[in-house]
C-alpha cells in the first residue's frame, strides 16, 4: 500500500466535450499507488469518458493525465503497455478455451514468455482445472475471473475497471469484490474502478472521488467523506404545498431544500424531528418518506442535491402502519 506520496495517476485539468455537451469539466485528480480508488457517480456523470482518456482510448480537448509515469497525450503507447482493462461487459472469445484466450492476450501484448504466468493466474482464480475448457461453458463468475486474469497477464501497474459488477447477481458481485481486494493485495496493482453502487464504493475503496455532471465534487476515504455529513436526511415527496419556513423553524432541523415535489430536510436526529415535520405537512398529499442515515448516499445527496440513482423508497401506507403497530 502506498503512503500516499507516490501517485500512480495524476489528472491535470482534463476537459472533454461532445458537441455542446461538456462531459468532463477541468478534472483534477490524484490516485495514490497501490490503492483501490473509486470513481463514484450516476450514469452520465463522466466516469466512462474519464476512464477512456486515462486508458489513452480518446484524447481530452484540454489538459493531460499521467498514468504509470507517462502522458496519455504524448506517450499513449507507453501508457497502454502498463495498464490493464476490465470492461463492464465481459469481452472474451467464447469459442476458445481459457488458455487460448490468454494466448490471444499474450499475442496482443507481444509477450513471449507467458505460459507460466497464465497458469499461475488460472491457479489463483481457481480456474486451473478448466484451462482447456471452452469459455462458452463458463458461468458468469468464471468469465469475470478469466477476464481479470487476461488484464493481469502482462503485469500492469494499473487496472481500470468500468462498472465491473453491473448486471451481476449479489453473490457474484460479492465474489468479485473479494477478487478485486485480493489482486490489489497480492499483486500490488493499483485499481481504479467506476461505479454507481454506493455499497460497492464503501466496501471496496481505500479512497474515492465523487463525480457529478463532469466535475469532481469531493475526494477522500469513505470515512472522511461520511464524517462531513452531520446528522441525518429526511426526504419527503408530497403533492401538497409545504411551508418551508415553518419546516426550517423546527428545533433540530439544519436545512430545508425543495425541488419540485421533493423536499430534502437535514436534521440532527430523525427520531425527534420527524413527528414535528409530519405535523406541518398535509398528510393527504404525502407520497413517500425516506430517512437516510449518515452514509455515502447522504454525502452525495448533500453535495449534489440529488440521489445517485433511484432507489426503493418507503411506501407511506407501510410507514403509518408501522407507527400504529409501535403504539399498540
Amino acid at each position: 500500500m502506498s503512503d500516499g506520496n507516490e501517485m500512480e495517476i495524476s489528472v491535470r485539468g482534463v476537459t472533454k466535450n461532445y458537441g455542446n455537451v461538456r462531459a468532463l469539466d477541468n478534472v483534477q485528480l490524484n490516485v495514490p499507488s497501490g490503492t483501490v480508488f473509486g470513481l463514484l457517480g450516476p450514469n452520465g456523470a463522466g466516469k466512462t469518458t474519464l476512464i477512456k482518456i486515462l486508458t489513452a482510448l480518446i484524447r481530452p480537448d484540454s489538459g493531460d493525465a499521467i498514468v504509470a509515469g507517462y502522458s496519455v497525450l504524448n506517450e499513449p503507447y507507453e501508457v497502454k503497455r502498463r495498464i490493464g482493462w476490465v470492461a463492464a461487459e465481459v469481452i472474451l472469445d467464447d469459442d476458445l478455451t481459457a488458455m487460448e484466450n490468454l494466448w490471444m492476450q499474450a499475442k496482443l501484448q507481444n509477450m513471449k514468455e507467458w505460459k507460466d504466468t497464465a497458469m499461475n493466474l488460472l491457479q489463483y482464480f481457481g480456474l486451473a482445472d478448466r484451462a482447456k475448457s471452452r469459455v462458452k461453458e463458463f458461468s458468469t463468475g468464471m468469465r469475470k475471473k478469466l477476464e481479470i486474469a487476461l488484464a493481469l497477464l502482462h503485469r500492469p501497474s494499473v487496472i481500470f475497471m468500468d462498472e465491473p459488477t453491473i448486471g451481476l447477481d449479489p453473490g457474484t458481485r460479492h465474489m468479485l469484490w473479494d477478487l478485486i481486494k485480493g489482486i490489489n493485495r497480492e499483486y500490488g496493482v493499483t485499481v481504479l474502478l467506476t461505479t454507481h453502487y454506493i455499497e460497492e464504493a464503501d466496501a471496496l475503496c481505500d479512497q474515492l472521488a465523487i463525480i457529478n455532471k463532469g466535475k469532481i465534487v469531493a475526494v477522500g476515504t469513505p470515512a472522511e467523506l461520511k464524517s462531513k455529513v452531520k446528522g441525518e436526511v429526511i426526504e419527503v415527496v408530497t403533492s401538497s404545498r409545504a411551508d418551508l419556513a415553518s419546516l426550517s423553524s423546527i428545533d433540530g432541523v439544519r436545512s430545508v431544500r425543495a425541488d419540485g415535489e421533493k423536499i430534502t430536510i437535514n436534521v440532527d436526529a430523525s427520531e425527534t424531528t420527524l413527528p414535528s415535520i409530519l405535523s406541518k405537512l398535509d398528510i393527504r398529499g404525502l407520497r413517500r418518506i425516506d430517512v437516510l442515515k449518515p452514509s455515502l448516499e447522504t454525502v452525495f445527496l448533500e453535495i449534489t442535491g440529488s440521489r445517485i440513482d433511484e432507489e426503493p423508497q418507503m411506501d407511506i401506507r407501510r410507514f403509518y402502519a408501522s407507527i400504529r403497530r409501535s403504539r399498540q
